[in-house]
């Protein structure tokens, strides 16, 4: 993965991890699992367990210790109302920003 697109992700992964759990409540690996199957697979599970730290301290998430049939119990993680209103927030900030790329992609019209 190249600098700017490393850099592009830093600025949008909060908003999609937050959009992969609405109604889908998850744990880090299947997060991690998720983004992968969406086709960022160059993103690091250390990078995936230290957004959701911020996201849990931003109050976005619940957050649910459920038991493991390996080790310790794994932290299921849901969309708050908070996180949803988070997310479209990210997503009306989105479509402004593409739309505006789009047309200085096109000339500027």
């Amino acid at each position: 993965m190249g600098k700017q697109m490393t850099e592009m992700l830093k600025g949008t992964l909060e908003g999609i991890v937050l959009a992969l759990l609405t109604g889908n409540p998850a744990y880090g690996y299947e997060i991690t699992t998720m983004l992968r199957a969406k086709g960022f697979t160059e993103i690091a599970e250390g990078t995936v367990y230290a957004l959701l730290v911020r996201i849990e301290q931003k109050g976005l998430v619940d957050v649910e210790k459920r038991p493991s049939e390996k080790g310790p119990p794994r932290k299921v993680y849901s969309l708050n109302e908070q996180g949803k209103q988070e997310l479209e927030e990210f997503w009306n900030t989105w479509g402004f920003l593409s739309e505006r790329l789009e047309q200085l992609r096109q000339g500027g019209k």
